[in-house]
């Protein structure tokens, strides 16, 4: 039986280096997978789905407008399809991830989904809020913070090194522009009022 799978984290916690080690798996098994990334992110390329530690692998991108039903039956036609592996699934809408669900419960295959389950503000993405209310299993991935502490947190930082606390909930980047954080440290930057 097929399962939806949520795995979220802040940022720097492996996800990418997970999905594409559970990609290999099934390659190395003779198995065929799916990959998918977000179009928006193409910091390592259009299509490409990059770990921290040099580990790359080619994508189908998807976009607000992406059917992942009607692709994912079409690449079936082509041969079998063993998994569907997703980056950057906090970038899913919710329309999305009910079709997420159609491919695990119509078309029985497992769907393995990585993301942030929060923005620089500790507020949900569409993509994770559905994830983590409709997912069979949630999998936490853990990174720390500069205490030491478990992260759970990302803080945007502006171009003087500062803590943003307001501006769009998307704006990609990577180690320059994010760092993950514990609640304490990130309530004292971004929820001062606390």
């Amino acid at each position: 039986m097929a399962q939806l799978y949520f795995y979220y984290s802040a940022m720097n916690a492996g996800k990418s280096t997970s999905l594409l080690q559970s990609a290999y798996n099934y390659q190395e098994k003779g198995m065929t997978v799916a990959i998918y990334t977000a179009a928006l992110d193409n910091r390592y390329g259009l299509g490409k789905v990059s770990s921290r530690i040099g580990l790359t692998m080619d994508a189908y991108i998807f976009d607000p407008h992406f059917d992942f039903v009607a692709h994912i039956q079409q690449l079936k036609t082509q041969g079998a399809l063993d998994c569907v592996l997703l980056d950057e699934a906090q970038f899913l809408s919710k329309t999305q991830v009910r079709q997420l669900t159609t491919v695990v419960d119509k078309l029985n295959i497992p769907v393995l989904a990585f993301g942030l389950r929060t923005d620089f503000l500790g507020e949900t993405f569409a993509g994770s809020a559905a994830l983590l209310a409709w997912a069979d299993k949630l999998i936490e991935l853990k990174t720390i913070c500069h205490c030491g502490r478990k992260a759970n947190f990302v803080v945007r930082l502006d171009e003087k090194g500062n803590a943003a606390t307001q501006g769009s909930q998307v704006q990609i980047g990577g180690n320059e522009s994010y760092v993950s954080m514990c609640r304490e440290h990130f309530k004292a930057l971004v929820w001062q009022d606390c």
